[in-house]
């Protein structure tokens, strides 16, 4: 005789007949499978539909031109920066700043202000090649100088300011000349005040590392800075097409009507658009209702003090010297500006 237990189904077998019950009954079908169909079917057009004619309004449209405008123009110059800097890490040693600047630091400050105009790299490479200069022994206040000087005087920035403002040499003189004296000014006011327990750099080899394929170091330099700095044009191609399109006329003429307040919010505005240097020069050269010596301070502001140069800063050489030294820079820069431009625009 069998026992009670053997004769009992599996638990397998249970669910099997619960399942094969369900779908006698519905079919398979949730029991509102019209009303899901229906809204698969309405929804997705409704939103497409919706997004169509909102993407159709004219202030939509404005927006999406000067944000394309800005990425596409500024593109080619942000790519051909990110593979020069990426073969300068990658292919020219790092002692070779330091035997070309002088011994004496005041004239080493000068001397690495103006290497920044034949050596390109954004602002975000500016940062760690200070501090490897520091490592090596440069003096501080010459690597300084060359941090603030070579994203905002190099070849690729002034060819890309020199196309976003055509037939106007004078705002590329004006700029290579306000960013090499806020440079060394800079430099000079670190050797005059500056402490060394503001100063606390991480060593970090940033050029060719021995046993690794220099062609694979400048593949991985350009590719981040590239992406990196892509980004950020991207953010700030889409903040300053929201600020000519969202920001009333009326706000602007406030500002734009009073020389000093304009120079102070564009100033403002570099910092918080945090535009990469190569692509900076059409982001100034879109805010028409502002003077030149507004969008002048906008582009030699921006390539040495803005929010991802102040983390930079911060998390390389410490807060206390990001917060003093990032400081001073924007004030220096502001009456650089202000000076250099009343004088040649």
């Amino acid at each position: 005789m069998q026992k009670t237990d053997d004769l009992a189904e599996p638990p397998v077998a249970e669910a099997g007949r619960a399942d094969d019950e369900a779908m006698s009954e519905g079919g398979g079908w949730p029991r509102h499978w019209p009303l899901l169909l229906l809204g698969a079917a309405v929804v997705p057009g409704f939103v497409l539909f919706a997004a169509g004619r909102w993407m159709d309004a004219p202030a939509v449209q404005a927006w999406r031109t000067v944000c394309l405008a800005i990425s596409v123009q500024a593109l080619p110059f942000l790519l051909l920066g990110t593979a020069l800097s990426g073969a300068i890490n990658a292919f020219v040693p790092a002692s070779v700043f330091s035997k070309v600047l002088p011994k004496r630091p005041a004239l080493a400050v000068p001397v690495a202000g103006v290497a920044g105009v034949v050596l390109p790299g954004c602002e975000c490479a500016s940062v760690p090649v200070a501090n490897s200069l520091i490592g090596r022994g440069v003096t501080p206040a010459a690597a300084f100088a060359f941090l603030l000087s070579a994203p905002a005087v190099n070849p690729v920035v002034l060819t890309a300011t020199a196309i976003a403002f055509p037939g106007s040499p004078e705002m590329v003189v004006a700029r290579l000349v306000a960013s090499l004296v806020v440079a060394a000014v800079m430099g000079w006011l670190w050797l005059w005040l500056g402490k060394e327990k503001w100063l606390r750099p991480t060593v970090r080899h940033t050029g060719h590392q021995p046993g690794r394929s220099r062609w694979e170091e400048f593949r991985l330099g350009f590719q981040h800075d590239f992406l990196h700095a892509g980004g950020f044009l991207v953010v700030g191609a889409m903040a300053a097409a929201t600020f000519n399109v969202a920001v009333p006329r009326s706000v602007l003429e406030t500002f734009s009507g009073s020389p000093w307040l304009s120079v102070l919010f564009l100033a403002a505005l570099a910092v918080l658009l945090s535009v990469c240097s190569e692509a900076d020069a059409f982001v100034a050269a879109s805010l028409t209702g502002f003077s030149p010596t507004a969008r002048l301070a906008f582009m030699v502001i921006g390539p040495m003090v803005d929010l991802k140069l102040i983390a930079l800063q911060t998390g390389t050489f410490g807060r206390a010297f990001a917060v003093r030294f990032s400081a001073a820079t924007a004030v220096v820069a502001i009456i650089c500006s202000v000076l250099v431009g009343g004088v040649l625009l």
